[in-house]
C-alpha cells in the first residue's frame, strides 16, 4: 500500500504547506510547466480504468486479474524490492537535520547488480546513484553517465553485486534499525543495525 499512498496523499514525501498528491495538476508537487502533463496523465489513467472496466464486462474479472491484476502486482513487487535494495544496506547512513544536505541524502544509495534483469528494467538496478544525483538523464544514458560520475565519487560510490534474493535476505536479517554513531563526533548520523 505504500506506494499508492505515496501518490494519492504524498506519505513519506517533501512536506508542503497544504494537501498535496501526485494526480491534482494543482498539487505543489508540479511546476506550471508540469501541470498540462499530469492532466494528460490523469485523462491517461482514467482510459485505463475504462479499459479495464469494459474487459471486465466482456471477458469477466477472473481473465482480467490473470492478464492485467497479477502482471500489475508482479511490476510493483520488482519496484518496491528495487527501491528496498537501493536505500537499505549496512553501509548506507542515515542522517537526522543536524547533518543531513542535499549531497549527502543523494548518496545515501547504492547500485545493486540484478546481472541480466538490469537491461529489463532500463538500467535503473545500476544507475541508481547517478539518479539520486542526476535524475533528469535519461535512462538510455545513465551506465555512460555513472561511469563518468564514477570516478570523480571515488569511495563515495557504492555498488552491491550481491545477487538479488541473496541481498533481500541479507538486509532483511541485518538491517532491522538504525542507532546513532556514538563514536562520531557527527551525532546526527546513524547507521544500520541488527537485533542480536
Amino acid at each position: 500500500m505504500g506506494f499508492p499512498l505515496y501518490l494519492l496523499t504524498n506519505i513519506s514525501g517533501k512536506k508542503y504547506g497544504r494537501f498535496a498528491n501526485h494526480f491534482d495538476p494543482m498539487s505543489p508537487i508540479f511546476t506550471e510547466r508540469e501541470r498540462i502533463q499530469v492532466l494528460v496523465s490523469d485523462f491517461g489513467l482514467l482510459a485505463v480504468f475504462y479499459a479495464i472496466k469494459l474487459a471486465v464486462a466482456a471477458k469477466g474479472a477472473a481473465w482480467v486479474i490473470s492478464m492485467y491484476g497479477i502482471p500489475v502486482l508482479g511490476v510493483h513487487v520488482f519496484f518496491v524490492l528495487i527501491t528496498y535494495l537501493h536505500h537499505t544496506h549496512l553501509s548506507l547512513p542515515h542522517y537526522d537535520s543536524t547533518e543531513w544536505n542535499w549531497i549527502r541524502g543523494a548518496l545515501s544509495t547504492i547500485d545493486r547488480d540484478f546481472g541480466f534483469l538490469n537491461r529489463v528494467f532500463h538500467d535503473v538496478t545500476h544507475t541508481h546513484v547517478l539518479h539520486h544525483l542526476i535524475s533528469y538523464i535519461p535512462h538510455y544514458h545513465a551506465k555512460e553517465a555513472r561511469d563518468a560520475i564514477k570516478p570523480i565519487l571515488g569511495e563515495y560510490y557504492k555498488i552491491d553485486r550481491t545477487p538479488i534474493f541473496k541481498a533481500m535476505w541479507r538486509e532483511a536479517k541485518e538491517c532491522i534499525y538504525i542507532e546513532p554513531d556514538e563514536d562520531s563526533e557527527h551525532k546526527g548520523t546513524y547507521w544500520y543495525h541488527k537485533v542480536l
